[in-house]
């Protein structure tokens, strides 16, 4: 079974930055619409930002606009979240997802996922 492999979780600093990677544990899997969500102790697991195949359409949490970036590179098969101006409210364990459904912002609409890796902000 194929499966996603996040990296680059760390701890921050309020105001801080980190790269988080995606990349299919298959090179063989092409990886498709993909998306990140994020999961705080005690909550649901929450939509983040989500790319098209192309990497033409992005779409992005309010709480998120303007500080975080997703990209894609098809040709290493990865897809990379870049976080500036980090937030405590960041906190949490970040998930990547391949997108097999319609609805790029509901859990259900994505098939595969990573394993997560933890984001940290203090403040």
């Amino acid at each position: 079974q194929v499966q996603l492999v996040e990296s680059g979780g760390g701890l921050v600093q309020a105001g801080g930055s980190l790269s988080l990677s995606c990349a299919a544990s298959d090179p063989t899997f092409r990886v498709g619409d993909m998306g990140w969500f994020r999961q705080a102790p005690g909550k649901e697991r929450e939509f983040v930002v989500a790319i098209s195949w192309t990497g033409d359409n992005t779409y992005y949490a309010d709480s998120v606009k303007g500080r975080f970036t997703i990209s894609r590179d098809n040709a290493k098969n990865t897809v990379t979240l870049q976080m500036n101006s980090l937030k405590p409210e960041d906190t949490g364990v970040y998930y990547c997802g391949a997108r097999l459904g319609t609805d790029y912002y509901r859990v259900s609409s994505y098939g595969y996922w990573g394993q997560g890796t933890q984001v940290t902000v203090s403040s």
